[in-house]
């Protein structure tokens, strides 16, 4: 069976929320002082139920009502809902049940109970009663444990024909006409299924959906005759678990010594290897039952419970599934739950499993742990002849490996160290919140579960990496174990504050889960902030705060050391002087912010002593900067060969709109290709020289390679392509001896690998479900082989808060002449008020020399601004915040956060493609930020910078210069066609503008 038929067959999973939706929560019992007290035992029915719930995990325990008589009762029922009427009979017989048929006839839909005390003297007189009123009669024998039993009877019976049918739940089938007898079995059957299911529950992957499994467990239903017992198998027998029946009961309207018999061999007919367990008070009725290969139990035993607890749990799948030898019965294995059943399937020998498979017992074992896809797939699949057993257990071991796949996936599961494997996917340590970073791969994973096209995407696996969240109550817990507030919120430099930081101690209980984590994944790890703040809706903290990337070492006790220490800076790193003055700007206060860590397989693989993935990128579902046939909402990717951090820092990347991936700007000219794409690469470097002591740059182990030395290795095909000096042409492949250029033809023209379609994909569902527009990032493999093309890895999902206002089109029409700036290529949308100053780089003598001298400048400047809460207009030449000094001024969002826009515009002796802030993207849309991209000399857009140096300056210095003005500047911005201006105060726009 192959991969997209096990997909089809069974990735869909149980709803457990959507089971047991009918449930009893308010019970009038209508009952005598006496009888109630004598019920009560002195006590409360309600706290005796509530605490029979809480002992065995479930939820919503019933609220019980008291009247003494049936006429009160009638009277309640005319201001109160109730689910359950529960009548205990007093000295008039008669009363009661003429009361309960008044009761039904007003109230049809609610059941009514008759409980007894049980005598023969009563059972006489019961004979003679109406019961046309009355749902069930019980025998009232002092234990609480029978309320429970007809609670759980009822709300069964409720929810039956969707569970059952429509679910896959597993039904048992009591039949018995003794009252005094069902009376006392289903207590004893309910107690036993309840405390199996509490058992088979803790494969749950947190508490919540432990409590959701537990409404898996089969149900039971009661039938009294035969006629009604043939009546619920017809109904469920697809899903029943197993039979419990009496030898004697009613049949035809007449009592039959033999309707027992009647009904297995009727049963037998129908399912030959339906579990049967007769019981009878009649010893000579043992022989018979064995004849039909039934189980028999004596009634009269006096250990009946017992022996009918172990029939059960023999027969109807429960307990440990125990592998025989056909011939002997001699028990072979014993299997304890999925997880083992995967480990020791190909250890079964092959006799053993046509002969469990032939009799449906490892689907019935399966069924009874509420599995029921995979239960559904095995019961469905035809064991032929034993020669198919190679074949049947590949089968079954690759249906176990997706189930306990896709069980992993959508769930943030409690880290539990002896749980913890290879199928493990998202688990949390600790109590507290999962940040920001956090709950977006959540959300992720929930995405991906509900789109099984995930898992083979022409080829390709789009799934998150294997991740460990440390919750925020492990920070608070850290920060104050080891006193570390007075020194994180003082002045002291980074540096101080990383090294108090690493001298103090994680919980002692940490490092066992870290172990088991060391055990699963041999991968290198990053480990990443995830704070309350980050990535929120309305102002995320993107890329402020530390990753850390540690290589795996086979020594556990020094990756113990790497993985606490990494942790340890990135709690440093919200104490950072970056991170305090970006609290300021956003005007939150440091001290609130808490901070969770992602603990995250690092994508990619092994070259020399390097580790990288193929690709990373980011991706936006709106494009301002559409080319061609492009619109906005068609989405735009930027992607790039290794760590994602090489665009984080503003370095050369592929830009594509992922409809239109035959159509990429920078590579449609062959000087545009040789120009503007990625020359070098990062990756982590895993020598052993470069994981010694972490440093407040967090990419201190972080090496800059060049993409032509680790092409000629093979690494990149696909990726790149070689440029062919003698022909002047690219061709796209990774062989020859010209230079290599990243171009991605094979993967975006020649479709080898379906980025496009995913990264469109990614962006549309993740629009979708987060309904507003969103970034996203990601990193692959590309690993083109027989059976598939690798793997994608979505690593973030954020918003993006796109500005809602409307621009006053009149001004987007003025003329140069009243202009300041105007941009045919902006980043932004709306209006920008109240900004009255202009910062901009002196163009006369610039040098890209002292561009780090001018990015520490700004960078006191916006201090000054966010410290008078006031905003402006940056201007500067080449890219704003590129780590190369070479292609822009080097400044971090910090360091301009008070800017409101910033300009890139370009000098004639000095001239660098825009990055179309990329850097700042994220902060850039959610703070409404605006970003002019300006070259005046090739006419794409204007710069009056001889007006601004003819006014008066606030500040004047040998490389920067500020203008203010009297009244706030009128700035508009058309995100969706790309055009921006900034009006000239003397052109009489702005009090329109700003009034």
């Amino acid at each position: 069976m192959n991969e997209e038929s096990l997909s089809q067959l069974y990735l869909k999973d149980t709803a457990f929320q959507n089971l047991m939706q009918r449930r009893i929560f308010n019970v009038l019992l209508v009952a005598s002082p006496y009888d109630a007290f004598m019920m009560e035992e002195d006590g409360r029915v309600e706290e005796q139920l509530y605490f029979e719930y809480v002992a065995l995990n479930l939820s919503s325990p019933p609220r019980v009502t008291r009247v003494s008589r049936p006429c009160e009762a009638e009277e309640l029922l005319a201001t109160k809902n109730f689910d359950l009427i529960i009548m205990m009979p007093g000295i008039d017989l008669s009363e009661t049940f003429e009361g309960a048929k008044n009761l039904k006839a007003i109230n049809p839909d609610i059941p009514i109970v008759v409980l007894t005390p049980f005598s023969k003297e009563v059972s006489r007189r019961l004979s003679n009663e109406d019961f046309a009123g009355v749902d069930y009669v019980f025998s009232w024998l002092g234990n609480v444990d029978l309320l429970l039993a007809i609670i759980k009877l009822l709300e069964d019976k409720m929810n039956a024909d969707n569970d059952i049918n429509e679910v896959g739940v597993q039904m048992i089938l009591l039949v018995e006409d003794s009252v005094r007898f069902y009376s006392s079995v289903l207590p004893t059957l309910y107690k036993f299924l309840l405390k199996q299911s509490l058992i088979f529950s803790t494969e749950a992957l947190n508490e919540h959906e432990q409590m959701l499994r537990m409404r898996g467990r089969p149900k039971v239903m009661l039938a009294r005759d035969y006629e009604e017992a043939v009546e619920l198998y017809e109904r469920y027998g697809k899903h029943m678990l197993g039979v419990i029946s009496d030898v004697s009961f009613r049949m035809g309207g007449e009592k039959d010594s033999h309707a027992g018999l009647k009904l297995a061999a009727y049963l037998r007919g129908r399912d030959p290897y339906l579990p049967i367990i007769i019981e009878s008070s009649e010893e000579d009725n043992r022989k018979r039952v064995k004849e039909f290969g039934c189980q028999f139990i004596d009634k009269n035993s006096k250990k009946f419970p017992v022996d009918l607890g172990s029939a059960i749990m023999r027969d109807f799948g429960f307990g440990d599934f125990i592998i025989r030898d056909p011939e002997t019965g001699e028990e072979i294995l014993r299997i304890h739950d999925l997880k083992d059943l995967q480990h020791h399937i190909f250890d079964i020998p092959a006799k053993s499993l046509f002969y469990h498979a032939s009799y449906n017992d490892i689907s019935r074992w399966l069924y009874s742990r509420a599995l029921f896809p995979i239960a559904e797939v095995i019961k469905g699949h035809r064991f032929k002849s034993i020669e198919e057993a190679p074949a049947v257990r590949q089968l079954f071991f690759d249906l176990i490996v997706k189930y306990r796949k896709m069980k992993n996936r959508g769930v943030v599961a409690i880290f539990r160290k002896d749980r913890f494997d290879h199928y493990s996917n998202f688990a949390r340590i600790g109590q507290g919140s999962l940040g920001g970073k956090g709950r977006g791969l959540a959300f992720i994973d929930s995405i991906i579960k509900k789109n099984p096209v995930c898992d083979n995407f022409e080829g390709v696996t789009l799934t998150i990496p294997r991740t460990v969240v440390i919750c925020t109550d492990i920070f608070d817990e850290f920060m104050e174990s080891n006193n570390l507030y007075p020194i994180a919120l003082s002045d002291r430099p980074d540096e101080e504050i990383l090294k108090a930081f690493l001298s103090g101690r994680l919980p002692e209980r940490l490092i066992e889960d870290f172990f088991a984590l060391f055990e699963v994944v041999d991968k290198p790890l990053a480990i990443r902030s995830s704070s309350l703040l980050e990535d929120s809706h309305y102002q995320p903290f993107a890329g402020i705060y530390s990753t850390y990337m540690i290589p795996h070492v086979s020594d556990r006790y020094e990756m113990l050391a790497m993985l606490s220490d990494a942790i340890k800076g990135v709690y440093a790193s919200v104490f950072y002087a970056d991170s305090k003055a970006y609290m300021a700007a956003t005007q939150n206060v440091i001290d609130q912010e808490k901070m969770a860590v992602i603990i995250q397989e690092v994508v990619g693989r092994s070259v020399g002593d390097y580790y990288f993935p193929s690709f990373s990128g980011v991706g936006r579902s709106l494009n301002y900067y559409p080319i061609n046939d492009e619109v906005p909402e068609d989405g735009v990717v930027e992607t790039a060969v290794g760590l994602g951090k090489y665009i984080v820092d503003g370095g050369l990347s592929l830009r594509f709109s992922p409809r239109h991936p035959d159509k990429v700007l920078q590579t449609s000219e062959l000087s545009l290709a040789l120009r503007d794409t990625q020359t070098r690469f990062y990756a982590l470097d895993m020598r052993e020289q470069m994981i010694s002591d972490f440093k407040v740059d967090d990419g201190f182990n972080i090496a800059r390679l060049r993409i032509q030395d680790v092409a000629k290795s093979g690494a990149l095909r696909y990726m790149v392509s070689t440029y062919d000096p003698y022909d002047q042409v690219i061709r796209d492949c990774d062989e020859g001896d010209g230079r290599r250029v990243v171009t991605f033809a094979n993967v975006l023209q020649h479709r080898v690998y379906p980025l496009a379609v995913l990264t469109d994909f990614m962006l549309s569902k993740g629009s979708e479900e987060m309904g507003r527009p969103v970034e996203i990032e990601f990193a692959g493999v590309i690993d083109v082989n027989d059976t598939s093309k690798g793997m994608l890895y979505w690593l973030q999902i954020r918003p993006i808060v796109e500005r809602k206002e409307i621009v006053d089109e009149s001004i987007l029409g003025l003329p140069d002449s009243s202009l300041l700036l105007r941009s045919n290529a902006a980043l932004g949308h709306g209006t920008i008020e109240n900004v009255s100053a202009i910062v901009y780089v002196k163009p006369q003598g610039f040098n890209s020399a002292n561009n780090s001298l001018i990015a520490r400048e700004i960078e006191k400047i916006n201090r000054n601004f966010t410290e008078r809460n006031e905003g402006y207009v940056l201007i500067g030449p080449g890219r704003w915040g590129s780590s190369d000094t070479a292609l822009g001024i080097p400044v971090k969002w910090p360091h301009i956060s008070s800017a409101r826009l910033i300009v890139e515009s370009s000098l004639s002796n000095y001239r660098i493609e825009p990055s179309q802030g990329t850097h700042f993207f994220q902060n850039l849309t959610s703070f409404g930020v605006g970003y002019f991209t300006i070259n005046p000399s090739s006419n794409d857009g204007f710069y009056d910078v001889d007006y601004l140096d003819s006014l008066p300056a606030e500040y004047d210095s040998r490389f920067v210069r500020i203008v203010r003005f009297d009244t706030p500047l009128a700035i508009g911005i058309n995100g969706r066609k790309g055009q921006g201006v900034v009006v000239r105060p003397d052109a009489g726009i702005q009090n329109d503008m700003t009034n």
